[in-house]
């Protein structure tokens, strides 16, 4: 398992807290670190609370509920600042509370979001629907090798992942079972879209090199037929935190210095000396650098960022 991971750091005295806050709350404002879209509603109105780790998973979410989410269905985001690091999360009281009473959770799984699974345990919540995206998808770690647990860029997972959230929501508001049923059938047809935009990169660029800092892309640039190959030694300890021995950096900075790539997929999130100097062998020798989040960028939902890097790879790529 990585030794970097969303982590509850705290989690008894959270649970403690929590319940405090509880007992002298009773409204549905914002929760702390994450956002919320919540609309005050009528007596007897259904209420669907949602809770996701990430804005990522929050924004799938929204696509779903369409112009429900923020009345009918209220989504919390836990983790949504495009600038930190998700790796690093400290969960808070305020989390603990809204995980307290959701009716649905989607979380990443894979060993991510942690936190999640430890602070539903003390969430006295018997009645929530749990949704993990890695075991949704059916990925597991090669021999040998280690999940790369990044699957919203993984296409047809995140297809799996909408179509239980649909199923989830239209459980919680059979009112409105067809409004989601819909939505999730128009996001579907977006996410195949972008399917075949991969197919056409692969078709024109199979084969061709690239290099990554972290895991996160990989998904996407094996769905467009590219080869990785960043020294496993070196992308494995960018992404636990660990040092990147001389020998290996040395690879990784040939990648460059030899031609061997065509595109550097840097992740923006996370940086260090080992990633800042491959970051320069790349702009050294005019490769390009294609940016990568975990975290929806600002301004942008999910399909808009997924978009984006589509197209950044296919201009890279010429």
């Amino acid at each position: 398992m990585r030794a970097r991971r969303l982590s509850a750091v705290g989690v008894g005295a959270v649970a403690a807290l929590a319940v405090m806050s509880a007992c002298g709350s009773g409204d549905n404002t914002a929760a702390g670190a994450g956002s919320q879209e919540a609309v005050t509603k009528g007596a007897g109105a259904t209420t669907v609370s949602v809770v996701a780790s990430t804005d990522v998973w929050g924004d799938v979410v929204k696509q779903i509920a369409g112009s429900l989410a923020g009345s009918t269905v209220q989504i919390t985001s836990i983790i949504t600042d495009p600038d930190a690091d998700p790796h690093s999360y400290e969960a808070n009281t305020q989390n603990q509370l809204a995980l307290s009473k959701a009716k649905l959770v989607v979380e990443n799984g894979g060993g991510y979001d942690d936190f999640v699974d430890t602070m539903l345990k003390t969430a006295d919540n018997a009645g929530v629907t749990k949704l993990n995206a890695v075991d949704i998808s059916g990925k597991t770690a090669p021999k040998g090798g280690d999940l790369n647990e990044h699957v919203w860029y993984d296409f047809p997972t995140v297809q799996k992942v909408a179509a239980q959230i649909e199923q989830a929501l239209a459980k919680a508001d059979p009112a409105n079972a067809a409004t989601y049923q819909g939505n999730e059938s128009a996001f579907d047809q977006k996410l195949a879209a972008m399917e075949s935009t991969e197919a056409s990169i692969k078709s024109a660029h199979a084969g061709e090199g690239v290099a990554i800092t972290e895991p996160v892309p990989l998904y996407m640039l094996q769905a467009c037929g590219l080869d990785n190959k960043t020294p496993s030694e070196f992308s494995e300890a960018i992404e636990e935190g660990t040092d990147v021995s001389p020998a290996v950096l040395k690879q990784a900075e040939d990648l460059f210095n030899d031609k061997q790539v065509k595109l550097l997929a840097y992740n923006e999130q996370t940086s260090g000396p080992e990633t800042e100097a491959v970051l320069k062998a790349a702009k050294a020798n005019d490769i390009t650098v294609v940016p990568v989040t975990e975290t929806l960028p600002a301004g942008k939902d999910y399909l808009s960022w997924m978009q984006s890097n589509l197209a950044a790879i296919q201009t890279a790529l010429g």
